[in-house]
This record gives C-alpha cells, sequence and structure tokens, in this order.
C-alpha cells in the first residue's frame, strides 16, 4: 500500500524521494495557511480559495492515510477567525456540511475516523450537526484519527484545563504535589486522540512562520516546517517532501546524542 501511494504521488516531485516507513510521523498537525491570498492573486473572492482549500484536505487526508499517519490534525477554524467579514464567517461555516455530505463515503472506505476539538458548542446548529454526523458515522473506523481543530485556540484550550485542574484540587480529587506534565496533558482537547496527543510534525503552509495559537502545549518538542505554497496549491507531493524534511531533522529532545 506504500508503496503504491507513494509511487502516485512522488511523479511530479523535483527529484525522487524514499520516505522511511520507520521513521514516519505518527501525528502530523497543518495550519492550512492561504486560502484567501490565493484566491486574490487569482482576482476570486476569498471564499474560492476556502472552496478548493476544501478540496486539498480531502487529497492530503488521503494521502496521510496511506503513509501509515496514525493522526492529521488540521487547524480549520479557530477561536479568532469570528473576526473575519461575516460572509467569509458565513461560508467556512457551511463548508464542514459541503465537506462531510461529500466525503464521508470516501472516509468510510478508507476506514478513517474524524475527531473534533474544539469549543463547538459555540458553532452553528447545521455545523455541530454535520460534525456530529460526521463522527457517528465514522467511528467504528480503526485507521487514522482526521482530527479537526474547529473553534479551537490553544489559550483558552489550557485556560479550560487550568480550571479543571483547580476544580478537582478545590474538590480533593487531586492533590497539588500530583500536577505534572501527564495531568496538564490529559486535561488538554488532544487527549481525544491518545495517545498521539503530541504532533511530531508541525506543517505551515503560505510562507508565514507563526504558531498562531495552535497547540501551544503540544508542539513542545515538534518539527516545524513552513511551506510557501499556498494551501489551496498543496499537493500529495508536498507532503511527502515536508515529510522528508522531518525525517532529515536530527531530534534530540533537549538532550545530546552520543559523539555530537
Amino acid at each position: 500500500m506504500f508503496d503504491k501511494l507513494f509511487n502516485k504521488f512522488s511523479n511530479d516531485t523535483k527529484e525522487e524521494i524514499k520516505l522511511d516507513e520507520n521513521k514516519m510521523p505518527q501525528h502530523i498537525a497543518i495550519i492550512m495557511d492561504g486560502n484567501g491570498r490565493w484566491a486574490q492573486k487569482r482576482d476570486l473572492p476569498r471564499v474560492a480559495g476556502h472552496k478548493r482549500g476544501m478540496e486539498v484536505v480531502k487529497d492530503i487526508t488521503k494521502t496521510a492515510s496511506g503513509l501509515g499517519v496514525k493522526v492529521l490534525t488540521l487547524y480549520a477554524f479557530s477561536t479568532e477567525n469570528w473576526k473575519r467579514p461575516k460572509k467569509e464567517v458565513n461560508f467556512l461555516m457551511d463548508l464542514p456540511v459541503k465537506f462531510f455530505d461529500t466525503f464521508v463515503p470516501e472516509l468510510i472506505e478508507n476506514n478513517i475516523k474524524v475527531n473534533v476539538m474544539g469549543y463547538t458548542e459555540y458553532l452553528p446548529e447545521k455545523t455541530q450537526k454535520a460534525v456530529n454526523d460526521a463522527i457517528e458515522q465514522t467511528k467504528n473506523n480503526t485507521g487514522m484519527i482526521l482530527n479537526f481543530a474547529l473553534n479551537y485556540g490553544s489559550r483558552a484550550e489550557i485556560i479550560t484545563a487550568v480550571k479543571k485542574i483547580a476544580l478537582d484540587v478545590k474538590n480533593q480529587k487531586l492533590a497539588v504535589d500530583e500536577i505534572d506534565e501527564d495531568v496538564i496533558s490529559k486535561s488538554l482537547m488532544t487527549q481525544s486522540v491518545a495517545p498521539y496527543n503530541d504532533p511530531e510534525l508541525l506543517i505551515r503552509t503560505s510562507g508565514e512562520e507563526r504558531i498562531s495559537n495552535f497547540l501551544l502545549w503540544q508542539l513542545a518538542y515538534s518539527e516545524l516546517v513552513f511551506s510557501d505554497k499556498f494551501w489551496p496549491e498543496y499537493k500529495p507531493s508536498d507532503l511527502i517532501e515536508d515529510i522528508n524534511k522531518y525525517q532529515h531533522r536530527d531530534r534530540r529532545f533537549g538532550g545530546v546524542k552520543e559523539g555530537k
């Protein structure tokens, strides 16, 4: 399966890339940036970029699954994105409805499970229904988890976790001395994709080099790759190239390897 998928998507790369299956990141997170700028460069409305970006999500999801990735987390809508023009926000809230309506059969066919993290209770009812239906329809799938960060912000997530821990201490369910990294990790929204809570690789498209309030705790030791491609033009071959960059990083986690 790995060889077939690699051969299918490696043809448009500048040179042949051989990925090491044993070094495949188990959790990849992507900040899908550049939809609006991609559209504007083509004299199209910003929403055209979001529409094209939805198709890219489908391609990248199937590619990541075929490569053996366990969790693919996509930053779909941040808690700050409500500041955008109302017309654009309304379009973004409609996207999950259109996306899951057409893509769920393929997700089931590819054994991919949908997960969503974020403050989804503040989303429009139709968006919540589309999300919940997709989760229900794919709940028995045992392959890769397609994890959407929807109405998600990392600082808000951390505040929510701190409040939860404080309440547990107040109710004597937890002692102050018992608060450690594991307790905090389990209180964050990525506990829903455990044991793959922390991404090994973060990719951000569009050339911007910021984290943008995304997985601030979880990215402590992630490898960061910044792609110049706008998300609507990001291809499976680009994902392969970015994974290849990850595989050639020297990951020391703050330590020193012998002889270096």
